[in-house]
């Protein structure tokens, strides 16, 4: 080659724009709308995160990885888009995975993405930095899991995880990128002509006609139907469908704890204060969005009554969920949206309201029970119970219908189920399907940053424990979230003691511990309240300020009742042993 050529092509290639793994990941994203992702830095995607925020897309760093897959996981179920978490390797990667199994249980769209070994190393197992097969440990807890060892694949591999994470039943995919990858150089043209635009990524499933026809035959002829909303149609975002619906049939509707809202709690044909009743008696169920597991006694068993009396409707997008605990004498296979849109058509001139004594009985009993309860929530006592504190803060909710609520605990969950009435969808958050701790600061975070409303942490102390480090990270990026711990002393209550008298009691925390002064070590508001009025008043200015703040609510160590409503799924020894 002569000279002259050689300084040619020489001056072509500096003139050639590159890109890499990193760009290209992050492109992908952006192209497909991911405006957030959530996360814990270190090796080897600290240089992605720095690059993301630099081109854009939001970062919100975590202390640790399960509470960045927890914020993931709930902005997907507030959005209806993959929530995105990125982890380091091995560790971190494990972290993050518990996250995502439970999004996969709960079915919301999130992608974890973490950095990994060089497969070259990994497979021979020859001791790489943090080395793990992340692949084949991800794959049986997530709905789909992808490897991307090309830069010219990132295109695709995003693509496809997106996809995954949205179509049919949502859930978690989880996204290897080894190290090697990010580093990989390729011509920036090439590298934007491999991108892809993920396109209608949750198609509609339209229910069959003969399915539709079904359900309505079945619900003409109920003496006592009943609607349950689970978590799945809040998630739809079909609520003026929903609402309809409900509302032209006349038939009473129960919701899930995460489906309230969809209609107000104080809707007149809300059944959620006649709970027991509703299930009981009911002749004919329609499951819109919820499914039959163990919250809901699997369809079978006192619950539900006598053997034989019910007959079930059930709406979900998988049809592998239907006759899963019971028979379902109407399956209606499709997305909520259609399959809702399809019943309403179904209701015209020829339609009957259900019977008035079903409706009377609903509402008798309903009236009853709220009756019963009104006194509780009125207690203005020192040190509180859970019914006076919950009271008061059922009152801020009412005056806040928009801001969001989370809430675990035991007895601070269940008992808040019942307690605090939601007014619009999507408003209330928790532990859902698997009831797990440890959600609470990860879902405060991102319900926060995704919407903008002020956010209500209601939280046990025991929960708390599991994420309360993220409180600095609610102060760094000066969330207006406010926390609120119910503080007994322990797990359930704060009285147990060793029998040896060795130790404090397995259930027993620091007595009197302020979590409050936890909350102005990172320039937060803390505040210390020990009656309902003092923790209204500070709830409500805490809110109105925008301020990251947490109250420690101190409530009566003796309270608590073992595991909340669920006691009967905790074993007890029937062996005495002899000393």
């Amino acid at each position: 080659m002569s000279a002259v050529a050689q300084r040619v092509e020489t001056e072509a290639d500096a003139q050639q724009e590159l890109t890499d793994g990193f760009h290209l990941v992050i492109d992908a994203l952006k192209l497909n709308g991911i405006e957030t992702i959530y996360g814990v830095p270190g090796i080897p995607i600290t240089d992605l995160g720095r690059m993301a925020q630099a081109e854009g897309i939001r970062v919100v760093s975590f202390r640790h990885e399960q509470n960045a897959g927890n914020a993931a996981a709930i902005a997907g179920f507030l959005t209806k888009k993959p929530g995105v978490c990125l982890t380091v390797s091995a560790p971190g990667f494990l972290n993050g995975l518990t996250a995502l199994a439970n999004a996969t249980t709960n079915c919301f769209p999130m992608i974890l993405i973490s950095g990994s070994s060089e497969r070259e190393i990994v497979d021979l197992q020859q001791g790489d930095y943090e080395e793990m097969d992340q692949l084949a440990i991800a794959k049986p807890l997530c709905k789909a899991a992808f490897r991307v060892l090309h830069a010219a694949d990132i295109g695709i591999g995003v693509a496809r995880a997106i996809r995954a994470a949205v179509s049919g039943r949502p859930g978690g995919v989880y996204l290897d990128l080894p190290a090697k990858l990010f580093s990989q150089v390729m011509d920036a043209a090439a590298g934007e002509k491999s991108l892809v635009k993920v396109i209608d990524p949750a198609p509609a499933q339209i229910p069959g006609p003969a399915a539709v026809d079904r359900a309505i035959n079945l619900l003409k002829g109920a003496k006592r139907p009943l609607i349950i909303l689970g978590k799945g149609a809040a998630y739809a975002q079909a609520d003026e469908e929903i609402r309809a619906f409900v509302e032209k049939s006349g038939i009473p509707f129960l919701p899930m704890s995460m489906a309230k809202g969809l209609l107000p709690d104080t809707h007149p044909q809300s059944a959620g204060a006649a709970r027991s009743t509703a299930l009981k008696d009911s002749d004919v169920v329609i499951l819109l969005g919820a499914r039959l597991n163990w919250l809901l006694s699997h369809g079978k068993g006192k619950t539900w009554g006598e053997p034989g009396s019910k007959q079930f409707i059930q709406v979900d997008i998988e049809p592998k969920e239907m006759d899963s605990n019971v028979e379902i004498a109407a399956p209606l296979v499709g997305d909520i949206g259609s399959v809702v849109s399809a019943l309403l058509d179904r209701i015209d001139g020829s339609w009957q309201a259900p019977p008035a004594d079903w409706i009377e009985s609903i509402r008798s009993k309903k009236e009853a029970n709220i009756a019963k309860m009104a006194p509780k929530l009125l207690k203005n006592s020192s040190p509180m119970d859970f019914h006076g504190a919950l009271g008061s803060l059922k009152k801020v909710i009412a005056e806040r219908p928009d801001a969001i609520l989370v809430n675990e605990g035991a007895n601070t969950l269940d008992l808040a189920r019942g307690i605090i009435d939601m007014y619009q969808p999507r408003k209330r958050l928790d532990v859902g399907t698997w009831g797990v701790m440890g959600i609470g600061m990860g879902f405060a975070i991102a319900a926060a940053v995704e919407t903008g409303k002020p956010v209500l942490a209601v939280e046990g102390d025991s929960a708390f424990g599991f994420s309360g480090m993220e409180v600095e990270t609610i102060c760094r990026y000066d969330l207006p979230v406010t926390i609120v711990i119910f503080n007994n002393n322990g797990i359930y209550r704060g009285t147990d003691t060793d029998p040896t008298g060795r130790d404090p009691g397995t259930t027993v925390f620091v007595k009197d511990s302020r979590y409050d002064k936890m909350m102005e070590a990172f320039g937060g508001v803390g505040v210390n309240v020990t009656t309902p009025d003092e923790l209204y008043r500070a709830v409500s200015a805490a809110m109105d300020s925008g301020k990251p703040t947490l109250i420690n609510a101190v409530i009566d160590p003796a309270a608590g009742s073992e595991s909340g409503n669920i006691g009967s799924l905790n074993p007890q020894s029937v062996v005495v042993r002899k000393k």
